[in-house]
């Protein structure tokens, strides 16, 4: 792969995180499973409270919907105050809860539960955001050249900033100028790009988004958005098309900045 000259029009850098900042397998591995093993745990502890309470309403308005759903858990609503009951309702929530991460779901419902959750772990030090060891040393340096960085994934800001702010790292927070997820559309739709770059206040050409996946790769550059695709240990294998048809690059320290000569 070697070095990848970034063009002279890029001013910021957009940084995908899963397989780009962080390894897949502490998503797969670390967060998602410490989701399923304390789930049940985490709403006994917080039921009573407001934030609690509203996570349950969303998910069980997202229950309602997903009613025609094969295999859909329903939430039921709380009748009275008994204990029995009480733990009946928490395990439709649990079910639910697994049930949808089962088939990969992205709900809001869910996300927002999940966030809680890793909020708390994170505080507490039970988890800590995994970043690749090169990510931290070139960030410095691109933001010395006067690059701007800002992140996209499809984890909502809240997941974004608990990853970067309680990092094995440290507190890194403070290297990036802006975060940006799902709300701003699909990482794999064109307009996505479009809308980032006027957030941003530039065009998509002065744009250079790093990601390990060709579909959002394509989606980028379809906008007129800059592309580099990350190979890191444990991401999906790309075909030969699309090794012979992207930019490369396996470490952060190989791009090169027209102004770092």
């Amino acid at each position: 792969m070697g070095v990848l000259p970034v063009p002279a029009e890029v001013c910021a850098i957009l940084l995908d995180i899963e397989g780009t900042t962080t390894p897949i397998a502490f998503v797969q591995e670390t967060l998602f499973p410490y989701i399923k093993d304390n789930v049940k745990e985490y709403l006994r502890a917080h039921w009573e409270e407001e934030e609690c309470q509203r996570d349950v309403g969303l998910l069980r308005k997202q229950a309602q919907e997903d009613s025609s759903l094969d295999g859909a858990v329903p939430i039921p609503l709380e009748s009275g105050s008994g204990e029995e009951e009480l733990e009946r309702v928490i395990q439709a929530v649990v079910d639910n809860v697994h049930w949808q991460m089962s088939l990969d779901r992205k709900t809001t419902a869910l996300k927002q539960l999940q966030g809680h959750m890793w909020r708390a772990a994170y505080a507490t030090g039970h988890v800590k955001g995994e970043i690749f060891e090169d990510v931290v040393p070139a960030i410095r340096k691109w933001r010395e050249a006067g690059m701007k960085v800002y992140i996209y994934s499809s984890g909502s800001v809240e997941a974004q900033k608990l990853l970067f702010g309680y990092s094995t790292e440290g507190d890194i927070l403070e290297l990036f100028d802006g975060h940006f997820d799902t709300k701003i559309g699909p990482k794999v739709e064109s307009e996505s790009y479009r809308r980032i770059a006027a957030s941003i206040g530039c065009a998509t050409k002065n744009i250079l988004f790093l990601t390990d996946v060709p579909r959002e790769a394509n989606a980028a550059e379809e906008a007129d958005t800059h592309v580099a695709v990350v190979i890191r240990p444990g991401n999906a294998g790309l075909t030969d098309d699309e090794k012979s048809y992207y930019s490369l690059i396996s470490s952060f320290t190989e791009l090169f900045l027209p102004s770092s000569t």
